[in-house]
């Protein structure tokens, strides 16, 4: 069982419209509403890869009580979210048709006490017990530690789980340090981590800070991956148009099912590639046009970027 973490899950509304003109009103044309949060679109992305997966988290209040309704129809995924008291965020996503632009709106997260904490990281230890690979995905809710992910891989590593990390700014500063086995920063998180915009000097320090490989993502470039085992960049054969949001926790999806198969850092990267591109023609977060997916996945060039970290 693959484990994902989603400390500020959300309810994911997307809503279409013809197109987007601030201080206008605006018909909308489609809404979708789904479990969200970057670990919440790793794990269903696992389960449609054919993994079984459980998600924990925090859940609370009526937007938390309608997550949980709807993963009950998810098939694959677990539900071991840990309740508090406070209720569950939205995330709005506005898609505009004429360009295909998309705009996000999201809320902060509910005020998580001590208490839950201490619940949460109670539970989170049992679940490790039978996991083979854990993600760490998104923001902290206000109330959380800014330490946590650096606590939750330290758990992680003490019970010999691997365990990938993708988050930002200090939480991802003080959970490089805790020696996660992956990390998933994109340009602009691996910059304002080591302070470099060059990529590959950017891996080498996060790497020194910590990291034992970091996969990083450079948008419409694709990724490059530095480990120690090689470096590697990998381009996808095609920009194509959509809507991106989700699309880094695809290639999450794809890095960790690499993992746990045991397939060489090429084809995790082909992978991780191609379902980051199929997630941006799929209507929502969390889903991937499969057509796509299996066409782009033998496309993917992999290059050797230097021969060895």
């Amino acid at each position: 069982m693959i484990l994902t973490v989603t400390l500020n899950t959300a309810l994911d509304i997307t809503y279409k419209v013809d197109a987007l003109h601030p201080h206008a009103s605006h018909r909308v044309r489609a809404v979708t509403e789904r479990p969200g949060g970057k670990g919440l679109n790793v794990a269903r992305v696992l389960a449609t890869l054919g993994h079984e997966v459980a998600v924990t988290g925090f859940a609370g209040g009526a937007t938390g009580r309608t997550l949980q309704d709807q993963l009950l129809g998810a098939d694959g995924i677990s539900d071991a979210l840990v309740p508090v008291s406070g209720s569950t965020r939205r995330t709005i996503a506005v898609v505009d048709a004429s360009t295909g632009d998309t705009t996000q709106l999201n809320e902060p997260g509910p005020l998580v006490s001590p208490a839950e904490w201490t619940a949460f990281q109670e539970a989170y230890e049992h679940l490790l017990g039978s996991a083979s690979a854990v993600a760490l995905c998104g923001s902290l809710p206000p109330g959380v530690p800014v330490g946590a992910y650096a606590t939750l891989v330290r758990a992680a590593r003490a019970a010999s789980v691997p365990v990938l990390l993708d988050t930002s700014g200090e939480p991802l500063r003080r959970g490089i340090a805790a020696r996660p086995d992956i990390v998933k920063p994109n340009a602009d998180e691996l910059a304002e981590l080591t302070g470099s915009h060059e990529p590959l000097g950017a891996m080498k320090e996060a790497r020194r800070r910590g990291a034992h490989a970091v996969v990083a993502s450079l948008g419409a470039k694709g990724l490059c991956a530095l480990t120690p085992d090689g470096s590697w960049q990998a381009p996808p054969p095609a920009r194509l148009a959509g809507n991106p949001t989700g699309a880094g926790d695809s290639a999450v999806a794809g890095l960790l099912s690499g993992y746990v198969e045991h397939l060489p850092w090429p084809q995790r990267l082909a992978r991780a590639v191609a379902l980051s591109a199929a997630t941006v023609v799929a209507p929502v977060a969390g889903e991937f046009d499969a057509a796509t997916y299996e066409r782009l996945v033998r496309e993917v060039n992999v290059t050797d970027q230097i021969s060895a970290a």
